[in-house]
Parts: C-alpha cells; structure tokens; sequence
C-alpha cells in the first residue's frame, strides 16, 4: 500500500485537527512558571511556562486578557486553564489560555527577591552611595555580549548622538552559568586601566533565567565599589535585576542607557556657543565698567594731581604774599603818619625851639631844670642852654 505524500501545511494541519479534538488537551489544567512574559500592545499576552525540565509557550488573546484580575510578572508561579493547539504557520504547539490565577512564587523569584532584601539592608542601595554620571564624558566603557543587540543599539544611538566620543567594549557574557565571572572582570579592567570615564553595564531583555548573571551578590559588590561612575541597562523596561538597584543609575533599556551617557553634540556646541556669547557680553560690560572706573579715578587723579595742588598752594602763597606787602604797607604808612603827628606835637612842644625864639633853660650842673628862684639859692653855678649852644655861669641872687 502506498502512502500519500503530504505537505508541510496538511501535516500540521493533520496534526491540529487531531490535538483540538482531544478532550483532555481542550480542557488542561496546567501549572508552572512565568519566564518571558510580555504583554503586546494589541492586548495579547505572551508567556512561556516552565518547570524544572521542561517549558511551554502560551498566549492569552485580548478577549481573555481583559478579565485577568491580576498582573503577571517574570517568576510568578500560576495555574491555568487552557487548550492546547498547533501553531499552523511555525508548526509548533502553545496553550491558549482562558484563565489563569497565581499560586505562588516561581524559585528564582524568591532568590531575587531575598538578595535584594540582604543588599538592601547592607546599605549598597543607598542613594547617598551614587556617583554622578560625567555631563561631558570623552570615553564610554561598555560590558556585554560582542554579538547581541544591545551593543549595537548602543553604538548606534551613541554615534548618532556624539561621532566624538570613544567607545571601549569589554566583550562578556550575558547568560549562563560563567556570565557573571565575565560581568565581574569587565567592572575590574576598566577600574583597573582607568581608561573610561562611565560604564555601561547590560544586555537585551529576556527571562528571569537568562537575566539571572545580573541577580548576583559579587557582582553587586563590584559595582557598588567602582570607582567609575556604573549605568545598568539589563533587559526591557519591566525588567529589574540586582544590578540596577546597584549602579549609580539605571536605564529602562540598553538605548536609553547609550542616551544617559552620551551628550549630544549638537546641545554641546550650542552651549559653547551661549556660553562663548554670555562670556563675550560679560567681559564686555567688564571693560566698560573698568573703564568707567578708570575715567572716575582718572578724573579724581586729576583733581587731586600734586603739580595742581602745588600751583594752587603757590597761588595761595603769592596771595598772601601780596596781602602781607599790602597790609604791611597799610600798617607803615599808618605808623609813619601816626609818628608824623607825634613829631610834630614833639616838635612843637620842644623847649628847644622855644631856645630859638630868644629863650634860655637853666639847669642845675646835674642838668636838673631850675624853674624858679628858690631853686638858685642852692646852686650858684648853673648851666644855661641857648639855642646855639650851652654855657656854665656863676649867679648871684638879689634879695
């Protein structure tokens, strides 16, 4: 008998058909773990389920999704109910969900969140421990994977921003079991050479399992004692690992990470083109305020100048010069009149001239004047003085 050569489509059609008509597999209760969980714009939700050996994808459509009363996150333990079909298209198989309900705790969740409790309590969470990332950085240090999408988004985004800024990759691993070692030696070589000025730590999103070297407590030592400024950009925006709480600063996405550390160009030269004209217009005003000033003390150098002040102290002395000549003259010919008028009273009353009108004065030869008779009766010799001369005589006195 001779089988009919099917197509891949009526295979997984075949297949299908055969899976939905399955009772158990349209009605299963499932339990498990959220890893990959993503939640798309058109409503959809995406997930995968795991267990210790195995995992499932599943996907929960939007009719569903709108009854969910709870919010799914990466390690959370839930049961489902669900249906179990083929993807035509890939030829895979998926749960559909219809409902789902938490039941725990997923193992790795638990470990996550009991190391960041332990670190947090230690202080290495601390704001006051965080280093400002570098406003104008010259170079940027970066640890992941040489061949995943962050560091291409990374260097995009860097090179669109600033084409002057040097990029140094440390290449690491993102996930599995020797990452962490790698991620511990990028944070030590460049500590070491000192030859960056930020560092970029991260990779794309992902599971809470391939996230897992970035929940590890040595790592977190290493970046809570850099001396380098550290920005952690590990998985999407909903994802967190021990390594954001961490670093100095944490990016919802390796991109915006590359927009943290990288200034823009163009804001630069703008802001040495604002500075260069505010500093322009201050040394201007500068100047002309010094100049004002100078004018001031010029104008007040003059006034005080000492040939100034000597002129005008010459000036003061030939005034008073002046009025000492004048007021002496004053003062002479007010005593040459005053002496004038005493001479003339002098002369007037000198017995002298009186000597010249036929008069003569008797005295004594002691030159004491004799004024009257009596006085001649003790002095017989006499000196009598005329005006052309004097002469001594002898008299006698008739009674």
């Amino acid at each position: 008998m001779k089988l009919k050569i099917l197509t891949v489509t009526e295979v997984n059609n075949y297949l299908k058909k055969s899976i939905d008509n399955d009772f158990i597999l349209n009605n299963l209760s499932v339990n498990g773990e959220i890893s990959n969980l993503k939640y798309h714009s058109s409503g959809h939700i995406y997930f995968s389920l795991k267990d210790d050996n195995s995992k499932i994808n599943c996907i929960m459509f939007r009719d569903n999704a709108v009854n969910l009363n709870l919010k799914l996150v990466e390690g959370m333990k839930v049961e489902l109910k669900a249906s179990l079909s083929v993807y035509i298209k890939e030829g895979s198989y998926q749960l559909y969900c219809k409902e789902i309900k938490k039941i725990g705790v997923g193992e790795l969740f638990e470990k996550f969140e009991f190391l960041k409790k332990e670190l947090k309590e230690e202080g290495i969470f601390n704001l006051e421990y965080k280093m400002n990332i570098p406003k104008y950085p010259k170079s940027i240090g970066i640890i992941t994977s040489p061949t995943g999408a962050a560091i291409r988004d990374i260097i995009t985004v860097i090179k669109r921003r600033n084409k002057l800024l040097d990029m140094i990759l440390y290449p690491a691993l993102v996930q599995g079991n020797e990452a962490t070692k790698t991620l511990i030696e990028g944070i030590k070589y460049f500590n070491n050479k000192k030859n960056v000025d930020v560092i970029i730590i991260g990779r794309g999103g992902g599971s809470i399992e391939e996230l897992w070297a970035f929940n590890d407590k040595e790592l977190a030592y290493e970046i809570f004692n850099s001396s380098i400024p550290v920005v952690s950009a590990v998985g999407h925006e909903v994802d967190y690992t021990i390594c954001d709480f961490v670093s100095d600063i944490r990016a919802a996405t390796p991109s915006a990470a590359a927009e943290i550390v990288s200034p823009h160009l163009n804001n630069i030269l703008e802001n040495i083109e604002y500075i260069g004209e505010k500093l322009e217009n201050f040394i201007n005003v500068k100047i002309k305020n010094e100049k004002n000033k100078l004018n001031f003390l010029g104008k007040i150098l003059q006034s005080n100048d000492p040939h100034i002040i000597i002129n005008e102290k010459y000036n003061e002395v030939n005034e008073l010069n002046r009025n000492l000549k004048y007021y002496l003259n004053v003062k002479l010919n007010k005593e040459k009149n005053r002496i004038e008028g005493l001479n003339n009273i002098l002369m007037a009353l000198n017995p002298l001239n009186t000597l010249g009108r036929g008069y003569a004065l008797i005295t004594d030869l002691e030159d004491n004047i004799i004024s009257n008779v009596s006085n001649l009766k003790n002095n017989k010799n006499v000196k009598i003085r005329m005006k052309d001369g004097i002469v001594e005589s002898e008299i006698s006195i008739k009674e």
